[in-house]
């Protein structure tokens, strides 16, 4: 999109002077800063999806409404709407200054990068307020049915795990853990790529188009995989500010059971999206249970209070 469709197509940015494409994550949605005069940064982020998914992303532009409502360091939800003649949806948000997170904690202090993933931890707890709608089922019946499709498509794609056995044994025993588990808000894929920091300090999350509902310790499966990889004090810190430093021991065994839970979607998801990446993400999958002593302990070795 350019400038002059933006103009053109969504008259309350008329006043945008520049428009420039956003590459990064790996979102179908077109992505754009737009600029307006005078500014050297941007002033609002221009998300667009086709008009099939109009549904979804009207979803996503109210969950996002919600969530800066409640108080959380977001994107302030602008503005959405429909493009019929170019068949995409759009929706605005203000643009929240700061820098990937992934990026920048590696050039930080220990105490820096703790400090703040603790404020991202309690940034996660007031999304978790967020209540699920009442007529969804249950999560462990949702949870349970999800990973039954994934592991079949798993085992036909090709590539076979050496620990598949442990995993899966692993799940099997504690898998009547997620019944009675609530139904809440899922950012669902909240980890330091889709976190910012300014002037070293937590500046907030964006990227909610995965969001989801259910338990809400789920949410904490992108330590794991990407939360640990970036900086472990980060996600100590994380962990704790969520708690508030009373991290109870249940939480540890759903937080192993989720992590294992995601290995062979991990694997099928990169073989459909990003095959060139296989090797990386088999990699990061070897890290992950190493850390769990190949799922024998639900407590990272990483983690040290």
């Amino acid at each position: 999109m350019d400038l002059v469709q933006v103009r053109q197509h969504i008259p309350a940015m008329r006043h945008a002077t520049d428009v420039r494409p956003i590459h990064r994550g790996f979102s179908a949605d077109g992505k754009y800063f737009l600029y307006e005069s005078g500014g050297d940064r941007p002033a609002y982020v221009l998300r667009t999806a086709a008009l099939r998914h109009m549904e979804r992303k009207r979803g996503e532009f109210d969950i996002i409404r919600r969530v800066y409502e409640t108080g959380v360091l977001t994107s302030e939800p602008i503005l959405f709407g429909t493009i019929e003649p170019m068949d995409i949806c759009y929706m605005i948000l203000r643009y929240v200054e700061g820098e990937d997170a992934a990026d920048v904690l590696p050039a930080l202090t220990s105490d820096e990068q703790y400090l703040i993933g603790e404020q991202a931890g309690r940034e996660l707890r007031l999304m978790h307020e967020i209540e699920a709608p009442a007529d969804l089922p249950p999560w462990h019946i949702h949870r349970a049915a999800k990973h039954n499709r994934q592991y079949a498509d798993y085992r036909g794609c090709g590539v076979k795990l050496s620990e598949e056995a442990a995993i899966i044994a692993f799940i099997d025993e504690h898998s009547a853990l997620m019944t009675d588990r609530p139904n809440r808000f899922q950012h669902d894929d909240f980890h330091p790529s889709n976190l910012l920091v300014h002037n070293r300090r937590y500046a907030g999350a964006i990227d909610y188009n995965r969001y989801d509902w259910g338990d809400p310790y789920h949410d904490f499966l992108k330590v794991a995989y990407f939360g640990r990889e970036a900086s472990v004090p980060f996600s100590i810190g994380q962990i704790y500010g969520y708690f508030d430093g009373q991290v109870p021991d249940s939480f540890w065994k759903l937080y192993a059971l989720y992590t294992a839970l995601i290995v062979f979607p991990s694997v099928t998801w990169t073989l459909q999206v990003v095959p060139e990446q296989l090797d990386s993400m088999l990699e990061r999958i070897g890290v992950v249970l190493e850390d769990h002593r190949g799922f024998r302990s639900v407590v990272p070795v990483w983690y040290r209070p």
